[in-house]
């Protein structure tokens, strides 16, 4: 049952830092075999919230994951002609889907429809379906189409399969893991099969909120403009149900027979924010803006539209109007958990800390779960203060019950983990969220990340591969090339060389799509790209966010174009709230070098390698080398 009932009021639930640890030695539910302690996240933009159970590999992806890396090199020009695609397409269009048909236009069936839509049905189908005039043939969204940034589009591209569960060829994904899967699995397999017991009455209770709900709309009548919303049929609640695919195609048959639900339409705009950021798939964010307009345009105040109009904004990096549209959400309704979250994901990511602060601290007195704890402990971590980040994410842990929270609450804590350097302690997080789904992306690159930090090369090596080949987002391409460039092999550089030419054409499918993806830009650019671009990018990140990864990114580019001297302030800042994190020690430290402060430097160079040794497989390596240079000029 949601926290909130129906009159606003929020019901009683225990906020983070009033929940109890659990005893020592006192396992937790779902909780890793080895009992080890359990820690969080660090990343440039947090991960909004829990994601559903991934989506089964097709056996295109399979092949292409199978394939040799050197492969990876056909996969450049086509990731750079989809993106032509796109940009020539315009936001909210799908090159293969045909054109978008405008929010607000009726259909036989009387429902708007979005990009890619069944036309006679009135539902918003998958982009990239086959427009085919049968009220049965909207696509499932997750099985139509998505090779996520670099490849054709098919309608074929993934077969049916047990998603709740983690079975089916998505397994693919989860090759070249440790035997902490296999056991963390074996110990929940009763857990998973309670679940998937769970998920089927889940199931079973939405068939009976969809009848009531078609009752519920009976006396509404063709001709009659009035805007109903079945909460019941559509809850928000859906999308953490552990398959978030299943959740999208009930809610579209549910939107054919009653199109003016605007809850409904909301709850499938969030379902397509959702599954961008799952999936990484930014072609998802036009059609969520569809939806969630079409959800407006029939009633103006829906809070939830609004926060998922807010939940959209962040997640395209437009932090500002991502808090004006949350703070307009909250004034519907004060308690609306998503309105909630986004306030501090954009506060956060403006560079306010104290601002976000207070706003985690209201969100955990209004709605404590999952998604709040996880943005509590962030901002903890971001002022230094590993060890409440930490308590809270294991309070966050002992309260997940769904797969998808498990294996997001547990990838974070894995991520807390390396970011100190405690690989072992990495390794069995994400064992543990790879245990709840197996194809949980940043758990299978931050296993990879720790292997290579723990000297394991070769096994990251093959499980970036493999990642890459589904998901060829800017994160795991660079990591890819840098343990290419690395490892230093026959053929290695122009493997690396064509990971790099895949984060730029993933940066023109988002710019395509409505993202900012300037951060992103400047981070890869500054060390394997245009450093001209990497400056640019970086100044107009500033310019619209203060925040230590911004400050970072300037700092770092203003370095590769030889300006020291102004890169040195911001490197400053990029370390002044205390936030733990080696890449930043390591750039200033740099930095400091070429500013001419040795001393600095040795302090910065040496705290970064002390904090996580194995930070980058290139990074590293080059403050090494910096330390021994320092030493031998005392």
């Amino acid at each position: 049952m949601s926290p909130r009932t129906n009159d606003g009021e929020p019901e009683p639930t225990r906020p983070a830092s009033a929940r109890p640890v659990p005893a020592s030695g006192t396992p937790v539910s779902g909780a890793p075999a080895s009992g080890g302690p359990l820690a969080n996240p660090g990343r440039p933009a947090p991960y909004p919230g829990p994601g559903p159970a991934s989506e089964e590999a097709s056996s295109d992806a399979r092949t292409a994951a199978e394939a040799k890396p050197g492969d990876l090199a056909e996969a450049a020009p086509r990731a750079e002609a989809l993106a032509v695609t796109h940009a020539e397409a315009g936001a909210g269009s799908d090159a293969e889907a045909g054109a978008d048909t405008e929010a607000g236009a009726d259909t036989e069936a009387g429902a708007d429809t979005v990009a890619g839509t069944d036309a006679d049905a009135g539902v918003d189908a998958e982009a990239g379906t086959q427009a085919d005039g049968d009220a049965g043939a909207d696509a499932q969204v997750g099985h139509g189409t998505q090779d996520h940034g670099a490849g054709d589009r098919d309608a074929d591209d993934y077969s049916a399969g047990d998603h709740g569960t983690g079975t089916g060829t998505g397994g693919e994904l989860a090759v070249g893991g440790d035997e902490r899967v296999a056991a963390v699995r074996r110990a929940g397999a009763a857990g998973r099969r309670w679940r998937a017991a769970q998920l089927s009455a889940c199931a079973a209770m939405l068939a009976v909120a969809l009848t009531a709900g078609a009752i519920a709309l009976g006396a509404v009548r063709d001709g009659q403009n009035v805007p109903v919303s079945t909460a019941a049929a559509v809850s928000p609640g859906l999308l953490a149900s552990g398959d978030l695919d299943s959740s999208i195609t009930a809610l579209q048959a549910h939107l054919r027979s009653q199109p003016r639900d605007f809850g409904g339409w909301a709850t499938l705009g969030l379902a397509y924010v959702e599954q961008a950021r799952t999936k990484g798939d930014p072609s998802r964010y036009p059609q969520a803006e569809q939806a969630l307009k079409r959800s407006l345009s029939l009633r103006s105040d829906n809070d939830q539209a609004l926060a998922g109009r807010a939940a959209l904004a962040a997640a395209r990096h437009d932090f500002a109007n991502a808090l004006d549209l949350a703070d307009q959400a909250l004034k519907q309704n004060p308690y609306s958990e998503r309105a909630l979250c986004s306030r501090i994901d954009a506060l956060v990511e403006l560079g306010r800390y104290d601002d976000a602060e207070e706003a985690a601290k209201t969100a955990d007195e209004r709605r404590p779960g999952v998604p709040v704890f996880t943005r509590y402990a962030y901002v903890h971590e971001l002022r230094g203060d590993v060890t409440t980040a930490r308590r809270v994410l294991e309070r966050a842990l002992a309260a997940s019950t769904s797969p998808g929270d498990i294996a997001y609450v547990a990838a974070q804590l894995g991520q807390l983990a390396w970011n100190q350097g405690d690989y072992a302690t990495a390794l069995t997080h994400y064992a543990r969220a790879l245990a709840a789904d197996e194809n949980y992306l940043p758990a299978l690159e931050g296993r990879a990340r720790a292997q290579a930090a723990s000297g394991r090369q070769a096994e990251a090596v093959k499980g970036l591969e493999l990642i890459v080949a589904r998901y060829p987002l800017p994160g795991p391409l660079v990591e890819l090339g840098e343990l290419y460039e690395a490892r230093g092999g026959e053929g290695d550089a122009a493997k690396a060389e064509n990971q790099y030419l895949l984060v730029d054409a993933w940066t023109a499918i988002a710019r395509a799509n409505g993202v900012n993806a300037d951060l992103d830009t400047a981070l890869a650019a500054a060390d394997h790209g245009d450093r001209a671009t990497a400056l640019r990018a970086a100044r107009d990140d500033w310019s619209r966010r203060h925040t230590v990864h911004t400050a970072d990114a300037l700092a770092w580019a203003l370095h590769v174009n030889g300006k020291d001297a102004e890169a040195l302030p911001y490197a400053r800042q990029a370390t002044a709230t205390g936030y733990r994190n080696a890449s930043f020690l390591y750039h200033r430290g740099v930095i400091e070098k070429a500013a001419g402060h040795p001393a600095d430097a040795r302090t910065h160079l040496t705290a970064a390698l002390k904090l996580n040794p194995g930070f980058s497989p290139l990074g590293a390596r080059e403050a090494r080398t910096a330390l021994k240079t320092l030493e031998a000029s005392k």
